[in-house]
């Protein structure tokens, strides 16, 4: 039986009245989406539909599910909230902590010796709490997921930007920040700008080396980082359906890259024969009786443009494998242009390591079709030319995988299974290296590939493609190499050429596990004591950031004028800097280190206005805030792309940083940035992001009246004593902007329980 079957029992039993009054309410056929979101209203009664792109709405998702390093800020901010458990079904997962480095076993031992004091604090709060907590080793947040809680027509938030995996299974499931989380888990409604709307339709049907991960690739390579801003994308079309539902998963799961809310499939037999597979024959059973509220209505099918923002057709037929990067996951390489990209560009073409696995390709399928490429270096006598690493996605599927032979197919051929954690995909990798400063390539089939993520060097060319992509370029140790045709030469001297992948969407003897690692929550947790050590450096409780005084901002000091790309983690970095995600003031100590600084080119090196001198980000902002100033970032396009960390916002707000200016903001971010009381302002005039200085002190004018719709100032005061005044825009409501009132949405819900 599946977790929580009651609750999804009641979605689907008030489901069809409400996409009913939907129905009427907007006059038209309905897609997918629309069905599942107006059937999650936080409030019923729904007289007129709400207007994609701008209308901001109320809703109720039936679950939350939070990985072990945002998981720490989220339940301590959630300690606050006053609430004896949570209101919605909730679990931990603990796979973001554990350091890739010998192999499964001692990487695991390691990380429970290390983290010990975080996981008995994240296994406390959740036994006091009602929270089922994953343990370590258990695997990765998305996979065990997806195994385990995500339904069709189902609506989830995660605190991991790569939630939306669970669309695989025809869920909506979105990344937020953890205060997002935090007011699912209080029983408040969850706010979100009705997205628009993209439709992609996939006909035709896969072949050869070509997998659901190339699907994706290529909508990269269309849409960009940011073309998905806003916009949940639905699939659709008979090669929808023809996907497995981890097919699936693997591209709702790297939808985020495209900066998309979230991405969906439609309910189908390959959702039904998984939700089986994995013991949910009752989910299963349930579906397909709700069918119809399951699917888009047959209008849509017919006539999509009506019905879609945007509408891309791809024909899987005629698609070809891809290979993404480096530095951003969207740069789209057909494999046929891949070898030519490389010469053009100079990527250095020895490949010295090619890594599988992660939350977006490590299920049963996916092993498979990458051992089938694996057993042929074996059966064709080649030396493997380049390192390789393995991450089974979850204790089910690696165990499952042990039994049938696969995880010896690939240690027989050379390669390292690591746990069951995301490892080198988010830089928990100890990467063996003579050198960690030199250029080279890696290859894997995770999702994201900014520059330093994988092993923090910034001259690895790190590429994206699917697991038997990998595996077999692996197996060539050469960035040219392409499998579709070339040939490669044996240890006997023989010229042999790989044949295409073959894989199983389902284990023939079933999936199977001796521990899962799931540990169930008390009933009763009011006795259960949660303690955090004062002397800690790992865990730090929380204290609230002060409320708006009242006035306009004057008097601020420019921190930081990024240039170009500034993701998430280049304001708040992983790897190593994952042990302190619980402790607000350590983990600050990395606070935009990888930003490029506008005026210098350089990261980590910044003036600071009260001495002239050259320094540190933190450090600097540490001195500001020192001395009773707030301060101002200023950035480019896409602000704040990647992941969900909610650190990337609480940073800087405990940094006394106050506004946030920028071009354009990815959505998560703008988000985390509001909840925690920084303003998220963008340019009216982008030009007007040239026209600030170094030495600049700014105010923020116009907040006296602040607004929804109704533009800011901003004033910067030049060192030579001129000035010069620029609108800028924001797109805060009425709520959002008591959140900054009140200094952080926190405040907000301390303030309505009489906290």
């Amino acid at each position: 039986m599946a977790f929580d079957i009651e609750m999804i029992q009641a979605v689907y039993q008030r489901m069809h009245s409400r996409i009913e009054e939907a129905r009427k309410a907007i006059g038209k056929p309905l897609t997918l989406t629309e069905k599942i979101l107006y059937s999650h209203l936080y409030n019923t009664g729904l007289k007129v539909a709400y207007k994609r792109g701008e209308s901001y709405v109320d809703f109720a998702p039936d679950r939350v599910a939070m990985q072990d390093a945002t998981a720490q800020m989220a339940l301590l901010q959630f300690m606050q909230a006053g609430k004896q458990s949570t209101a919605v079904p909730s679990t931990v997962h603990c796979d973001h902590l554990i350091l890739a480095e010998k192999g499964a076993k001692e990487d695991l031992d390691s990380a429970q010796n290390k983290n010990k004091e975080v996981y008995d604090f994240l296994s406390s709060v959740s036994n006091k709490y009602g929270i089922g907590f994953w343990k370590p080793g258990a695997g990765i947040i998305h996979q065990v997921v997806l195994e385990n809680y995500a339904f069709p027509g189902g609506m989830m938030i995660g605190t991991d930007s790569h939630t939306p995996n669970a669309g695989g299974l025809g869920m909506i499931a979105i990344g937020v920040g953890g205060a997002d989380a935090v007011d699912v888990m209080a029983g408040m409604p969850w706010e979100l700008k009705f997205p628009k709307l993209i439709g992609v339709k996939l006909t035709g049907k896969l072949n050869g080396w070509v997998s659901a991960k190339d699907v994706i690739l290529k909508v990269a390579g269309i849409l960009t980082v940011k073309g998905g801003t806003g916009c949940i994308v639905e699939y659709f079309g008979e090669g929808a359906d023809a996907l497995s539902a981890t097919g699936k998963g693997t591209i709702c799961n790297m939808g985020a890259e495209i900066g998309a809310t979230t991405s969906i499939f439609a309910y189908d037999e390959k959702m039904r024969d998984y939700l089986v597979s994995t013991d949910r024959q009752d989910v299963a059973e349930l579906a397909e009786k709700y069918k119809s509220n399951l699917r888009p209505d047959d209008e849509v099918y017919q006539s999509p443009e009506k019905y879609y923002d945007q509408v891309i057709e791809i024909n899987l037929t005629e698609l070809e494998p891809h290979i993404n990067g480096p530095y951003t996951p969207d740069l789209a390489w057909p494999i046929s242009k891949f070898a030519e990209a490389v010469k053009e560009n100079n990527y250095p073409q020895k490949l010295e390591v090619g890594l599988i696995g992660s939350c977006t390709n490590s299920s049963y399928e996916d092993l498979t079709r990458a051992a089938s490429i694996a057993q042929q270096a074996i059966d064709k006598n080649l030396k493997v030319k380049a390192e390789f690493t393995i991450t089974p996605g979850s204790e089910t599927v690696r165990y499952t995988a042990e039994r049938d032979g696969i995880l010896d197919t690939f240690e027989k051929m050379g390669g390292v299974v690591l746990a069951n954690a995301c490892g080198p995909c988010i830089g928990q990798w100890a990467r063996h290296t003579n050198d960690p400063e030199k250029a080279n390539s890696i290859i894997t089939s995770f999702n994201r590939n900014f520059a330093k993520r994988n092993d923090g060097n910034p001259a690895t060319r790190a590429f994206v493609a699917s697991p038997e992509i990998v595996t077999a370029m692996a197996i060539a140790g050469d960035l040219t190499f392409n499998p579709l045709k070339d040939k490669l030469t044996n240890e006997n001297g023989e010229e042999v050429q790989l044949e295409e992948p073959k894989g199983l969407q389902e284990p023939p003897k079933g999936y199977d596990v001796e521990d899962r690692g799931y540990q169930e929550p008390a009933k009763d947790g009011s006795g259960v004591e949660v303690k955090v050590d004062p002397n800690s450096d790992r865990l730090q409780l929380l204290e609230p950031f002060s409320a708006w005084g009242g006035t306009d901002l004057i008097g601020l000091k420019l921190l930081l004028k990024a240039f170009g790309k500034c993701t998430t983690d280049h304001i708040s970095m992983a790897g190593p800097w994952l042990k302190y995600r619980g402790h607000l003031d350590n983990i600050s100590n990395n606070c935009f280190i990888g930003a490029i600084n506008a005026y210098n080119k350089e990261t980590n090196t910044i003036k600071n206005q009260l001495t002239g001198e050259y320094g540190e980000v933190p450090a600097t902002a540490r001195a500001y805030k020192a001395a009773g100033l707030g301060s101002v970032v200023f950035g480019d396009e896409n602000y704040g792309e990647g992941s969900s960390r909610e650190h990337a916002a609480m940073e800087p707000r405990f940094l006394e940083v106050r506004a946030v200016i920028v071009k354009s903001f990815a959505r998560i971010h703008e988000t985390n940035l509001k909840k925690q009381g920084i303003l998220a302002l963008t340019f009216a005039d982008k030009s007007d992001y040239e026209k600030v200085l170094e030495d600049d002190t700014i105010d923020v004018i116009g907040l006296t009246s602040f607004s929804p719709g109704k533009p800011l100032k901003i004033r910067l005061n030049h060192a030579d004593g001129t000035s010069y005044e620029f609108e800028v825009n924001h797109t805060y409501n009425e709520a959002q902007i008591e959140w900054f009132k009140a200094g952080s949405a926190l405040n907000m819900i301390k303030t309505k329980a009489g906290i």
